[in-house]
């Protein structure tokens, strides 16, 4: 079967299993609910999660593992017009060296970074999809 490489893909290939499983905050005082002060907000609830993708993906996994039906991703695509900067902080000289700068037009490794950022996420959202019914889960990059 064919394979695809790039620079950096062994650094990142198990990247996302270093990423800290974090709690997610309820923030009461963001919901839509009709009565806040009497609402009780749990994770059954809709979510709008803030905060870095691969954070917020890596905190749902203990309870949605394998729940969620659909996932959107709304990734920077890498036509160096978006100004997206590398920022996954993997122990690799090569990818720390791409931490803070701007990907643009005129940076030869922009597609190593871009499937490099992509890997991560795309391997905590394939534990969160299952085959069957009903839930969605919307991501989009920052």
């Amino acid at each position: 079967m064919p394979e695809l490489h790039w620079n950096g893909k062994e650094a990142v290939q198990n990247h996302h299993h270093t990423v800290p499983i974090r709690t997610l905050n309820i923030d009461a005082t963001q919901s839509h609910a009709k009565n806040v002060a009497a609402w009780q907000p749990t994770l059954d609830d809709n979510l709008i999660i803030t905060g870095d993708n691969l954070a917020a993906m890596k905190a749902l996994l203990p309870k949605y593992a394998g729940k969620v039906d659909v996932i959107y991703i709304d990734p920077p695509y890498n036509t160096g017009n978006e100004g997206w900067v590398y920022n996954d902080n993997v122990n690799s000289p090569m990818l720390k060296n791409w931490l803070g700068s701007t990907v643009g037009t005129d940076d030869l490794e922009r597609h190593d970074k871009w499937l490099c950022m992509m890997l991560p996420r795309l391997q905590l959202m394939k534990q969160l999809l299952n085959m069957g019914g009903g839930n969605f889960l919307f991501y989009r990059t920052r």
